[in-house]
């Protein structure tokens, strides 16, 4: 199977669209300011987040600038907006080499293709924006330290959705035992990122947003739930969960604590429940819509 990043981003958007929080959605639906808007997205990767905006009608008048450090991602980006444009009935048009237009008579949505590290972005963003969107992206920051810098892009709201909390579920069980240290190896790699990262950033945001001067305005889970139904997965699920399997081997390959065979036997029955619909995935998240304090401003 080849694995590619930008299809996984792609094959995820069903389950993201079912994870999303809708209480958290519908606070951040009460919340927006008047529009034109101004949203900055850091770690956006192909623009699924965008589309989705538009799609759910959450924004009409908008600049949106979408920052990813994959050279990968950001080309993806900006090829893909106009096939999902005009699969939304919406007319699309580049202008400039870094940027989109996505409109029609009532909408007009401007995006800016930003190639940057988070942290460069950062240092020289001047204009700070409505609404800072952060999607399954703080779980892989230094935390809490990456906090307060990722706070002075928005002068007022920040959506920090699907922070990974904890909990990876593979069912049905293969053998207890096995199936608990690989989910418990798996959770320390996450933690021992030489860039950062938290396996349970979920919990831990609601200390770490009140210490940054932010007020938590909604936040609820956003789990991820994948399973088939009548044998087969909807959309391009089964390429997730494949992929899913992806993160966990390159993870913990060679790890002593687990017997190499016994690992490989292991991946090897989850790959074929994923072929006969028999997987089902679970992963714990939150999301939060929080204000940033004024205080801070």
């Amino acid at each position: 199977m080849d694995y590619s990043f930008p299809c996984y981003l792609l094959s995820k958007q069903s389950i993201d669209d079912r994870a999303l929080n809708k209480d958290v959605l519908s606070a951040l639906r009460a919340n927006l300011p008047n529009e034109p808007l101004r949203i900055i997205e850091v770690g956006a990767g192909v623009g699924t987040m965008v589309r989705r905006l538009v799609r759910w009608d959450v924004i009409r008048q908008c600049e949106y600038v979408m920052v990813d450090e994959m050279a990968e991602n950001i080309e993806y980006a900006s090829a893909w907006v106009k096939a999902w444009a005009e699969e939304a009935g919406l007319s699309a048009e580049r202008s400039g080499e870094n940027q989109a237009r996505v409109f029609d008579q009532s909408r007009d949505v401007r995006i800016q293709f930003e190639r940057a590290d988070v942290f460069d972005f950062i240092q020289k963003n001047e204009e700070p924006a409505d609404l800072l969107i952060a999607h399954a992206f703080l779980d892989l920051l230094p935390m809490p330290q990456a906090l307060s810098p990722l706070l002075t892009l928005t002068n007022g709201l920040a959506w920090l959705t699907l922070n990974f909390d904890g909990v990876t579920t593979f069912e049905p069980t293969i053998e207890a035992a096995l199936d608990a240290r690989i989910e418990r190896l798996y959770h320390e790699t996450m933690d021992k990122r030489s860039t950062g990262g938290d396996s349970r950033s979920g919990r831990h945001l609601f200390g770490y947003l009140q210490n940054a001067g932010a007020e938590i305005l909604a936040a609820g889970a956003s789990d991820w739930v994948v399973f088939a139904r009548e044998g087969a997965y909807a959309d391009d699920e089964a390429y997730f969960l494949h992929f899913i399997l992806h993160f966990v081997e390159q993870s913990l390959r060679g790890h002593p604590e687990l017997n190499a065979g016994e690992f490989a036997e292991w991946l090897k029955v989850r790959r074929t429940q994923i072929e006969r619909g028999e997987l089902v995935y679970i992963a714990h998240q939150m999301d939060f819509l929080v204000e940033r304090g004024s205080s801070d401003q």
